[in-house]
């Protein structure tokens, strides 16, 4: 059965979509821990990142870094935090989270935004990536 993520690399759900190549998706978390917080996922359906094969590992990294990069210049924050948890969706993905203090990194925290700050949100990383 495919994941939630693999639905959405299909189009069957819709996502605010940031960056994307032929292996790889980043979109914004829809219950972010702050404004901003992106997930970045390997098209390939895997659950645990490091059953990924070398070159996948090494690629969604320097994705992962190049989105951060994006959002980076975006989104005013100290720094942006990455965390690979990977527990609530069997799909590897990394979170990278705008961080102004420690307690963004908190996944029991989330701030609600509307369908047009989503929109707005993804357009200015997407810009700046």
């Amino acid at each position: 059965m495919p994941t939630l993520f693999t639905k959405i690399i299909n189009g069957e759900i819709p996502a605010y979509k940031v960056a994307e190549d032929d292996r790889f998706l980043a979109f914004l978390d829809i219950r972010p821990n702050t404004k901003g917080h992106t997930l970045c996922i390997p098209k390939e359906e895997v659950n645990k990142i490091f059953d990924l094969d070398e070159e996948t590992y090494i690629g969604l990294m320097a994705f992962s870094r190049k989105v951060a990069k994006g959002l980076e210049k975006a989104i005013s924050c100290k720094r942006v935090g990455m965390a690979v948890v990977g527990l609530e969706v069997p799909h590897v993905h990394v979170h990278l989270i705008p961080l102004n203090n420690m307690g963004d990194m908190n996944f029991a925290n989330s701030v609600p935004f509307s369908e047009e700050e989503f929109e707005q949100i993804a357009k200015d990383i997407k810009a700046n990536i």
